[in-house]
């Protein structure tokens, strides 16, 4: 017995797969833009242990911030802060400030805070 396609059904996967185009593109740029976000939260706990280990020295190499910003990547470390403040017991702390980047023009997705205390030396 030979099955035979009806007309009618010529070109429906085409238009399932228009149909659902645009929820397969916001889930991909929901996810690039989750992985965008865990990357600027993990830059910047790099950026505060490098600027808490550069203010522990007595005498550093370089302004703390400056050790922060050199531990990150470029297109992140022009709009980083930093903060230090010494802590209890003869120790620093600092924290770095990072905007997390948005792919979506518009939206903002606010900042990013990671706080590292390291003794003095």
């Amino acid at each position: 017995m030979v099955l035979r396609r009806r007309r009618s059904d010529r070109g429906q996967v085409a238009v399932e797969y228009i149909g659902m185009l645009p929820i397969l593109i916001l889930v991909g740029l929901a996810l690039i833009q989750f992985g965008l976000a865990a990357y600027t939260i993990q830059q910047a706990g790099t950026a505060s242990r490098a600027a808490a280990r550069m203010a522990s020295h007595d005498r550093p190499e370089m302004p703390p911030a400056q050790a922060g910003r050199e531990a990150m990547s470029d297109w992140l470390a022009d709009g980083a802060r930093f903060r230090q403040w010494a802590g209890a017991h003869d120790e620093v702390k600092v924290t770095a400030t990072v905007r997390i980047p948005s792919i979506i023009p518009g939206v903002s997705f606010g900042d990013t805070e990671r706080t590292t205390t390291m003794p003095r030396d």
